[in-house]
């Protein structure tokens, strides 16, 4: 294991949640988790109008309640930040925004097809995928590990699932950097926070991109509408939800942008940050290479070292207590995952990197909650799977220029890697 000291905490009264730009340095955010985990862990985080500031939960333990008790901190009001009245909830809201029995049936629709005996059959293909797609990046000697490995290998596995032919790879990513990088002006059509996002606030994640997407997805849904086939889009407009209420077209539309945006970004993420953390901790690397028996057990490491998903919101139902902190009824609570993943006091020395780390409570995709992530199996195979074939073909890997992340506080995404790597 590497010894790591903890990062350098910033002044309470200097900690901001809602500057973007902090989280375009790879330091700054982990350094305001730190001040907030051991100062004020439970703290009020003012924002700007037209929102009206946030509780930001940085305890693992405190995230843990919050996620697990939906009747008490709701969903349905949205996840993210932004404030929405109840006729943008009425037309944005997907499985994410609901909670209880309709949530539930909806999960159910797609539960089996990421179960382990449906995912378990991918394996073969997902070997094939990952092996094309290191055989046409790591030849190039010199490349960004992002857009030739870390995005091509997930997009791959998400046409698959939704049947939908490669060539339309490029526009899936390209319709999942514009929505989920609504706050990065090199994604974004137009920023969350300009003005002229008033036109698109029916849309979800405010982008005109979110049109583009349900016009792909309605025309799939049109020509699989009543087939046997069963690909996700198949079982959405073929299957009757448990609760016996039929999707509504919007239901769909907001169904299919979600996995185009869930099969897409976290797992893609996933990968450049482990990728960018074996570079720094060669030991680490070294010690999967010469013992790659330890890759399965090490994917739960790199998903709490990269955190994909820096946070997920609540709203208080009712007014409670939490971590000394009175909470009022209808204001917002934000679990910040990432910072319960540096954790002290459930990962001892949070900030070093282990592959051999265990036990490894990590919270990554919600831990024993309701809206535990429905895709979090198929996200452990594609890891595993991309370093089981990806670190024996490695004689060594470098960095070959600056990492540029997303400006954003809610993916805590990696845009460029550029990297050098000699081969075995």
């Amino acid at each position: 294991m590497t010894a790591s000291a903890p990062v350098e905490p910033v002044p309470l009264d200097d900690v901001d949640l809602t500057d973007l730009d902090r989280f375009t340095d790879g330091a700054q955010p982990w350094r305001m988790f730190h001040t907030l985990r051991h100062q004020d862990p439970v703290h009020w985080q003012p924002e700007a109008a037209p929102n009206s500031g946030f509780w930001a939960l940085t305890r693992h333990r405190d995230i843990v309640a919050v996620d697990r008790d939906p009747e008490t901190f709701t969903s349905t009001r949205f996840v993210n930040l932004e404030e929405v009245d109840d006729d943008q909830i009425a037309k944005r809201a997907s499985i994410l925004e609901l909670d209880g029995t309709r949530h539930r049936a909806l999960r159910t629709l797609l539960q089996r097809q990421f179960g382990h005996s449906v995912i378990s059959r991918y394996t073969d293909f997902l070997r094939g995928l990952t092996a094309r797609t290191l055989d046409a990046a790591l030849p190039l000697g010199t490349f960004d590990f992002v857009t030739h490995v870390a995005a091509d290998f997930p997009i791959n596995v998400l046409a698959r699932l939704l049947d939908v032919p490669p060539e339309d790879n490029r526009q899936l990513i390209d319709w999942g950097n514009r929505l989920i990088g609504n706050t990065d002006p090199d994604y974004a059509d137009v920023l969350l926070d300009d003005p002229d996002s008033e036109r698109y606030r029916d849309l979800p994640f405010r982008s005109p991109a979110a049109t583009e997407v349900f016009a792909y997805g309605r025309d799939l849904a049109r020509r699989r509408r009543g087939g046997a086939a069963d690909d996700l889009v198949s079982r959405l407009v073929n299957g009757t939800p448990r609760d016996g209420v039929p999707l509504s077209a919007q239901d769909f539309d907001n169904y299919f942008l979600l996995l185009v945006v869930a099969g897409n970004e976290t797992t893609r993420h996933a990968i450049s940050h482990t990728m960018l953390a074996l570079t720094e901790h060669p030991e680490q690397l070294d010690r999967l290479r010469r013992d790659p028996g330890l890759i399965p057990g090490a994917v739960e490491e790199f998903l709490r070292w990269a955190s994909p998903v820096y946070h997920f919101r609540r709203t208080a139902t009712r007014d409670t207590d939490l971590g000394g902190k009175h909470i009022r009824r209808g204001e917002k609570v934000v679990m910040w995952y990432a910072s319960g993943n540096r954790d002290e006091g459930v990962f001892p020395d949070p900030y070093a990197f282990d592959v051999t780390r265990a036990p490894n409570d990590h919270i990554t995709f919600g831990k024993t909650s309701p809206h535990l992530c429905l895709g979090n199996l198929l996200a452990r195979t594609e890891i595993r799977i991309m370093f089981e074939e990806l670190i024996p073909r490695l004689a060594d890997i470098r960095l070959d220029g600056p990492v540029r992340r997303v400006r954003s506080n809610f993916v805590n995404g990696i845009k460029e890697l550029p990297v050098t790597v000699t081969l075995d």
